[in-house]
């Protein structure tokens, strides 16, 4: 029986490692690229001129289609460096997750098998697994707003099992990791001076 493989889209915001849409689909092409990348942006509406999308230098994505359809989205491009395949780590880490989690399959029975599966584990990706570079907040909490609020009822609860049992805090209280205020994929030559900038 011959082998079929299905091609995975994902768009993820590298601030807070939400997927913002995806698609399985029997091809790679640049016009279901664009299909996701228009749905998407409408989806979390994205005014012109406000978003970067970096990608690979995959046929789909360096196309002329794809250049003329990013320009007239006001949707600014970037690819990663030629013959450097980890130059968007975000990226690698997040394929990294979906093939080495538990419940993917050694193969799916067809395409709508491969579809629900990955309902399924981005629900869960976005919803419930929690990040250690985002202080291990879900990326739904940073990408909706929610992380500050998350991140006092931590330090309240922290504080009174402190107040409650400080002998078990043989460090003292312990802090919470910050939330990231910048986050990148190529940094500019000075990173400090650009977060400083940040409100």
């Amino acid at each position: 029986m011959p082998w079929h493989y299905y091609y995975l889209y994902v768009i993820i915001d590298v601030f807070n490692r939400y997927v913002v849409g995806f698609m399985v689909a029997e091809r790679e092409s640049a016009e279901l690229a664009i299909e996701l990348i228009e749905t998407s942006c409408q989806r979390q509406h994205i005014l012109p001129e406000e978003l970067t999308l970096h990608s690979d230098r995959g046929a789909a994505m360096t196309s002329k289609s794809m250049a003329l359809f990013l320009s007239d989205l006001g949707v600014n491009k970037s690819h990663s460096r030629p013959h450097v395949s980890n130059d968007n780590p975000f990226s690698e880490v997040q394929f990294k997750t979906v093939k080495y989690h538990p419940i993917f399959p050694d193969r799916f029975g067809s395409i709508q098998d491969a579809r629900v599966w990955a309902q399924d584990f981005f629900d869960w990706y976005n919803n419930h697994h929690r990040h250690s570079s985002l202080a291990l907040m879900t990326p739904y909490m940073v990408h909706y707003g929610q992380a500050e609020r998350v991140r006092e009822q931590r330090k309240q609860v922290l504080a009174l099992a402190y107040n409650t049992h400080p002998e078990r805090f043989v460090r003292g209280l312990a802090a919470l990791e910050p939330l990231a205020q910048a986050v990148w994929i190529n940094p500019p030559e000075s990173t400090k001076e650009v977060t400083e900038k940040l409100p």
